[in-house]
Protein backbone atom coordinates (compact mmCIF):
# COMPACT_ATOMS: atom_id res chain seq x y z
CA UNK A 1 0.00 0.00 0.00
CA UNK A 2 1.29 3.79 -0.80
CA UNK A 3 1.46 6.31 1.88
CA UNK A 4 -1.17 8.32 0.62
CA UNK A 5 -3.27 5.31 1.17
CA UNK A 6 -1.99 4.38 4.22
CA UNK A 7 -2.83 8.40 5.56
CA UNK A 8 -6.23 7.98 4.14
CA UNK A 9 -6.85 4.91 5.97
CA UNK A 10 -5.16 6.61 9.43
CA UNK A 11 -7.65 9.79 8.75
CA UNK A 12 -10.21 7.33 8.70
CA UNK A 13 -9.19 5.68 12.07
CA UNK A 14 -9.42 9.15 13.51
CA UNK A 15 -12.56 10.36 12.04
CA UNK A 16 -14.44 6.11 12.76
CA UNK A 17 -12.52 5.62 15.94
CA UNK A 18 -13.02 1.85 14.61
CA UNK A 19 -10.32 -0.20 12.80
CA UNK A 20 -13.13 -2.70 12.12
CA UNK A 21 -14.76 0.29 10.12
CA UNK A 22 -12.18 1.37 8.46
CA UNK A 23 -11.26 -1.79 7.41
CA UNK A 24 -15.19 -2.09 5.48
CA UNK A 25 -14.26 0.92 4.35
CA UNK A 26 -10.84 -0.47 2.90
CA UNK A 27 -12.74 -4.02 1.94
CA UNK A 28 -9.94 -5.44 3.99
CA UNK A 29 -8.79 -6.46 7.15
CA UNK A 30 -8.70 -5.55 10.50
CA UNK A 31 -5.31 -6.39 10.95
CA UNK A 32 -4.28 -4.73 7.76
CA UNK A 33 -5.44 -1.61 8.75
CA UNK A 34 -3.82 -2.40 12.30
CA UNK A 35 -0.66 -3.00 10.07
CA UNK A 36 -0.26 -0.30 8.19
CA UNK A 37 -0.55 2.20 11.27
CA UNK A 38 1.85 0.52 13.01
CA UNK A 39 4.03 0.29 9.84
CA UNK A 40 3.24 4.57 9.41
CA UNK A 41 4.50 4.79 13.19
CA UNK A 42 7.73 2.55 12.65
CA UNK A 43 8.47 5.38 10.08
CA UNK A 44 7.92 8.47 11.82
CA UNK A 45 9.59 6.61 15.03
CA UNK A 46 6.10 8.32 16.89
CA UNK A 47 3.57 6.81 18.34
CA UNK A 48 0.01 8.38 16.22
CA UNK A 49 -2.77 6.63 18.34
CA UNK A 50 -3.63 5.26 21.84
CA UNK A 51 -5.15 2.19 21.96
CA UNK A 52 -7.67 0.56 24.68
CA UNK A 53 -10.74 -1.08 25.29
CA UNK A 54 -12.73 1.72 24.61
CA UNK A 55 -11.38 2.61 21.22
CA UNK A 56 -8.69 4.89 20.09
CA UNK A 57 -7.84 8.15 20.90
CA UNK A 58 -4.63 10.81 19.23
CA UNK A 59 -1.74 11.17 20.67
CA UNK A 60 -0.27 14.73 20.23
CA UNK A 61 1.54 14.04 18.07
CA UNK A 62 -1.42 11.76 16.06
CA UNK A 63 -3.07 15.10 16.30
CA UNK A 64 -0.72 17.14 14.24
CA UNK A 65 -0.31 14.40 11.80
CA UNK A 66 -3.89 13.98 11.34
CA UNK A 67 -4.50 17.58 10.21
CA UNK A 68 -1.86 17.56 7.47
CA UNK A 69 -3.14 13.70 6.56
CA UNK A 70 -6.53 15.24 6.06
CA UNK A 71 -5.67 18.59 3.79
CA UNK A 72 -3.80 16.08 1.76
CA UNK A 73 -6.44 13.87 1.53
CA UNK A 74 -8.93 15.93 0.53
CA UNK A 75 -6.79 17.81 -1.72
CA UNK A 76 -6.41 14.65 -3.95
CA UNK A 77 -9.95 13.88 -3.34
CA UNK A 78 -10.77 17.23 -4.70
CA UNK A 79 -8.45 16.78 -7.62
CA UNK A 80 -9.59 13.82 -8.60
CA UNK A 81 -13.05 14.94 -8.14
CA UNK A 82 -12.58 18.12 -11.05
CA UNK A 83 -11.08 15.26 -13.15
CA UNK A 84 -13.77 13.13 -12.91
CA UNK A 85 -16.45 16.30 -13.30
CA UNK A 86 -14.28 17.46 -16.57
CA UNK A 87 -14.49 13.77 -18.23
CA UNK A 88 -18.13 13.47 -17.92
CA UNK A 89 -19.20 16.83 -18.72
CA UNK A 90 -18.63 18.50 -21.88
CA UNK A 91 -16.32 21.34 -21.51
CA UNK A 92 -13.01 23.06 -21.61
CA UNK A 93 -10.86 23.23 -24.86
CA UNK A 94 -11.20 21.05 -27.57
CA UNK A 95 -8.44 21.37 -30.30
CA UNK A 96 -9.69 20.11 -33.36
CA UNK A 97 -7.25 19.20 -36.44
CA UNK A 98 -7.72 19.11 -40.37
CA UNK A 99 -6.68 19.68 -44.25
CA UNK A 100 -6.44 23.20 -44.72
CA UNK A 101 -9.62 22.89 -47.35
CA UNK A 102 -11.94 20.83 -45.59
CA UNK A 103 -11.45 22.60 -42.87
CA UNK A 104 -12.20 25.90 -44.36
CA UNK A 105 -15.14 25.17 -46.00
CA UNK A 106 -16.73 21.89 -44.23
CA UNK A 107 -14.86 21.86 -40.79
CA UNK A 108 -15.54 25.50 -39.58
CA UNK A 109 -19.53 26.09 -39.86
CA UNK A 110 -19.49 22.17 -38.09
CA UNK A 111 -17.56 23.74 -35.27
CA UNK A 112 -19.55 26.44 -35.06
CA UNK A 113 -22.77 25.20 -34.56
CA UNK A 114 -21.21 22.90 -31.81
CA UNK A 115 -20.05 25.71 -29.69
CA UNK A 116 -23.67 27.15 -29.60
CA UNK A 117 -25.32 23.79 -28.80
CA UNK A 118 -22.35 23.53 -25.97
CA UNK A 119 -21.45 26.67 -24.44
CA UNK A 120 -18.79 26.12 -21.89
CA UNK A 121 -16.42 24.63 -24.79
CA UNK A 122 -13.58 26.29 -26.17
CA UNK A 123 -12.21 25.54 -29.70
CA UNK A 124 -9.11 25.62 -30.98
CA UNK A 125 -8.98 24.65 -34.98
CA UNK A 126 -5.72 23.45 -36.34
CA UNK A 127 -5.38 23.20 -39.97
CA UNK A 128 -2.74 21.46 -41.88
CA UNK A 129 -2.51 19.64 -45.44
CA UNK A 130 0.60 17.86 -44.16
CA UNK A 131 0.35 14.79 -41.68
CA UNK A 132 -0.10 15.70 -37.96
CA UNK A 133 1.11 14.01 -34.95
CA UNK A 134 -1.55 14.23 -32.55
CA UNK A 135 -0.06 13.66 -29.34
CA UNK A 136 2.67 16.02 -30.22
CA UNK A 137 0.26 18.67 -31.41
CA UNK A 138 -1.92 18.40 -28.45
CA UNK A 139 -5.14 17.87 -31.11
CA UNK A 140 -8.02 16.03 -29.26
CA UNK A 141 -9.82 14.98 -31.96
CA UNK A 142 -8.53 15.21 -36.34
CA UNK A 143 -10.87 14.64 -38.86
CA UNK A 144 -8.99 12.97 -42.10
CA UNK A 145 -9.09 12.06 -45.69
CA UNK A 146 -8.95 8.72 -47.11
CA UNK A 147 -8.28 5.14 -46.03
CA UNK A 148 -6.67 5.47 -42.48
CA UNK A 149 -3.13 3.29 -41.75
CA UNK A 150 -3.34 0.73 -38.78
CA UNK A 151 -2.07 2.89 -36.02
CA UNK A 152 -2.99 3.32 -31.71
CA UNK A 153 -5.47 6.18 -32.77
CA UNK A 154 -8.78 5.71 -31.85
CA UNK A 155 -11.30 6.50 -34.93
CA UNK A 156 -14.61 6.44 -36.12
CA UNK A 157 -16.04 6.87 -39.41
CA UNK A 158 -18.54 9.49 -40.50
CA UNK A 159 -19.01 9.11 -43.97
CA UNK A 160 -18.01 9.48 -47.65
CA UNK A 161 -16.20 12.15 -49.68
CA UNK A 162 -16.80 11.94 -53.04
CA UNK A 163 -14.45 13.51 -56.26
CA UNK A 164 -15.92 15.03 -59.05
CA UNK A 165 -14.53 15.80 -62.76
CA UNK A 166 -15.09 19.45 -63.37
CA UNK A 167 -14.34 22.09 -66.15
CA UNK A 168 -15.83 25.09 -67.11
CA UNK A 169 -18.07 25.32 -70.21
CA UNK A 170 -15.63 28.12 -72.20
CA UNK A 171 -12.75 25.26 -71.87
CA UNK A 172 -15.27 22.48 -73.14
CA UNK A 173 -16.61 24.53 -75.98
CA UNK A 174 -12.82 25.56 -77.27
CA UNK A 175 -11.17 21.60 -76.77
CA UNK A 176 -14.24 19.46 -76.61
CA UNK A 177 -15.87 17.21 -73.88
CA UNK A 178 -14.86 14.04 -73.15
CA UNK A 179 -17.30 11.35 -73.75
CA UNK A 180 -15.28 8.07 -72.35
CA UNK A 181 -12.64 7.80 -69.86
CA UNK A 182 -9.74 7.63 -72.29
CA UNK A 183 -10.90 11.27 -74.00
CA UNK A 184 -9.08 12.26 -71.05
CA UNK A 185 -6.04 11.59 -72.52
CA UNK A 186 -6.62 14.25 -74.59
CA UNK A 187 -6.92 17.25 -72.47
CA UNK A 188 -5.26 19.68 -70.30
CA UNK A 189 -5.46 18.60 -66.80
CA UNK A 190 -5.27 20.01 -63.35
CA UNK A 191 -3.56 17.96 -61.24
CA UNK A 192 -3.36 18.19 -57.32
CA UNK A 193 0.20 16.98 -55.97
CA UNK A 194 -1.24 15.62 -52.89
CA UNK A 195 -2.35 12.53 -53.59
CA UNK A 196 -0.10 9.73 -54.65
CA UNK A 197 -0.05 8.52 -58.03
CA UNK A 198 -1.31 11.94 -59.03
CA UNK A 199 -0.40 11.57 -62.97
CA UNK A 200 -3.13 8.67 -62.97
CA UNK A 201 -6.98 9.49 -62.83
CA UNK A 202 -8.65 6.35 -61.53
CA UNK A 203 -12.42 6.02 -61.73
CA UNK A 204 -15.25 3.77 -62.71
CA UNK A 205 -16.61 3.82 -66.35
CA UNK A 206 -20.55 3.78 -66.64
CA UNK A 207 -20.52 -0.54 -66.74
CA UNK A 208 -18.83 0.03 -62.84
CA UNK A 209 -15.40 -1.03 -64.26
CA UNK A 210 -12.12 0.28 -63.04
CA UNK A 211 -10.56 2.48 -65.29
CA UNK A 212 -6.79 4.06 -64.77
CA UNK A 213 -5.88 7.38 -67.42
CA UNK A 214 -2.89 8.98 -67.28
CA UNK A 215 -3.02 12.30 -67.38
CA UNK A 216 -0.91 15.60 -68.09
CA UNK A 217 -1.10 18.52 -67.54
CA UNK A 218 -0.01 22.38 -67.51
CA UNK A 219 -0.78 23.19 -63.76
CA UNK A 220 -0.13 21.32 -61.13
CA UNK A 221 -0.95 22.53 -56.85
CA UNK A 222 -1.33 20.92 -53.36
CA UNK A 223 -3.90 23.39 -53.31
CA UNK A 224 -7.37 22.65 -54.47
CA UNK A 225 -8.46 26.49 -54.27
CA UNK A 226 -5.82 27.02 -56.80
CA UNK A 227 -7.09 24.03 -58.79
CA UNK A 228 -10.91 24.85 -58.65
CA UNK A 229 -9.48 28.79 -59.36
CA UNK A 230 -7.80 26.91 -62.84
CA UNK A 231 -10.44 25.36 -63.82
CA UNK A 232 -12.79 28.70 -63.80
CA UNK A 233 -10.66 30.57 -65.61
CA UNK A 234 -10.97 27.74 -68.34
CA UNK A 235 -7.21 26.39 -68.07
CA UNK A 236 -8.34 22.68 -68.23
CA UNK A 237 -10.29 19.78 -66.04
CA UNK A 238 -9.65 19.35 -62.67
CA UNK A 239 -10.81 16.02 -60.38
CA UNK A 240 -11.91 18.00 -57.36
CA UNK A 241 -13.59 16.74 -54.17
CA UNK A 242 -17.52 17.72 -54.56
CA UNK A 243 -17.37 19.96 -51.57
CA UNK A 244 -14.85 22.15 -53.15
CA UNK A 245 -16.54 22.42 -56.47
CA UNK A 246 -19.96 22.72 -55.31
CA UNK A 247 -20.59 26.13 -55.36
CA UNK A 248 -19.08 26.87 -58.88
CA UNK A 249 -21.45 23.71 -60.07
CA UNK A 250 -24.80 25.22 -58.14
CA UNK A 251 -23.63 29.11 -60.31
CA UNK A 252 -22.72 27.55 -63.49
CA UNK A 253 -18.46 29.14 -63.11
CA UNK A 254 -17.70 24.75 -63.82
CA UNK A 255 -19.60 22.21 -65.13
CA UNK A 256 -19.27 18.12 -64.26
CA UNK A 257 -17.84 16.56 -66.74
CA UNK A 258 -18.10 12.33 -67.72
CA UNK A 259 -21.07 12.49 -65.33
CA UNK A 260 -21.70 8.76 -65.86
CA UNK A 261 -18.27 7.79 -64.40
CA UNK A 262 -17.44 7.44 -60.67
CA UNK A 263 -13.99 8.77 -59.22
CA UNK A 264 -12.54 7.55 -55.83
CA UNK A 265 -14.51 8.80 -52.76
CA UNK A 266 -12.53 9.20 -49.63
CA UNK A 267 -13.34 8.29 -46.44
CA UNK A 268 -13.98 10.42 -43.81
CA UNK A 269 -13.03 9.83 -40.16
CA UNK A 270 -12.73 11.46 -37.04
CA UNK A 271 -9.36 10.23 -35.24
CA UNK A 272 -8.28 11.07 -31.49
CA UNK A 273 -5.48 10.07 -29.57
CA UNK A 274 -6.39 6.64 -27.90
CA UNK A 275 -9.23 4.49 -28.26
CA UNK A 276 -9.30 4.23 -24.00
CA UNK A 277 -10.96 6.64 -21.95
CA UNK A 278 -11.96 9.40 -25.00
CA UNK A 279 -12.87 12.62 -22.73
CA UNK A 280 -16.48 13.37 -23.04
CA UNK A 281 -15.89 16.38 -24.89
CA UNK A 282 -13.85 14.05 -27.86
CA UNK A 283 -17.13 11.79 -27.37
CA UNK A 284 -19.86 14.43 -27.54
CA UNK A 285 -18.16 16.32 -30.42
CA UNK A 286 -18.25 12.89 -32.52
CA UNK A 287 -21.57 12.45 -31.20
CA UNK A 288 -22.30 15.94 -33.16
CA UNK A 289 -20.61 15.08 -36.59
CA UNK A 290 -22.61 11.34 -36.68
CA UNK A 291 -24.99 11.98 -39.44
CA UNK A 292 -23.83 15.30 -40.47
CA UNK A 293 -21.70 13.19 -43.58
CA UNK A 294 -24.94 11.19 -44.54
CA UNK A 295 -26.34 11.54 -48.41
CA UNK A 296 -25.57 14.86 -50.59
CA UNK A 297 -24.12 16.41 -47.20
CA UNK A 298 -21.77 19.13 -49.48
CA UNK A 299 -25.32 20.23 -50.55
CA UNK A 300 -26.21 21.48 -47.09
CA UNK A 301 -22.98 23.06 -46.77
CA UNK A 302 -23.47 27.33 -46.45
CA UNK A 303 -22.27 29.05 -49.60
CA UNK A 304 -18.62 31.06 -49.72
CA UNK A 305 -16.33 30.21 -46.95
Amino acid sequence: MDKLDAMHMFVRVVETGSFTKVAQEFATTQPTVTKQIAAMEARLKVRLLNRNTRGVSMTEAGALYYEKCKIIVNDVAEAENVVKVRQTQVQGQLRIGSSVAFGRRVLIPLAMDFMKHNPQVQVDLSFEDRYTDLVANGIDVALRLGKLADSSLGARMLGINPWVLVASNTYLRKHGTPRRPSDLKEHSTLIYSSVQGNDIWRLRNASGEPVSIPVTGRLRSNNLSALLAAARSHMGIAALPRYVAQDSLKDGRVVEVLKTCRLHEQEIHAVYPSPRLVPQKVQSFIAFLQGKFDDAWWEELPRGG
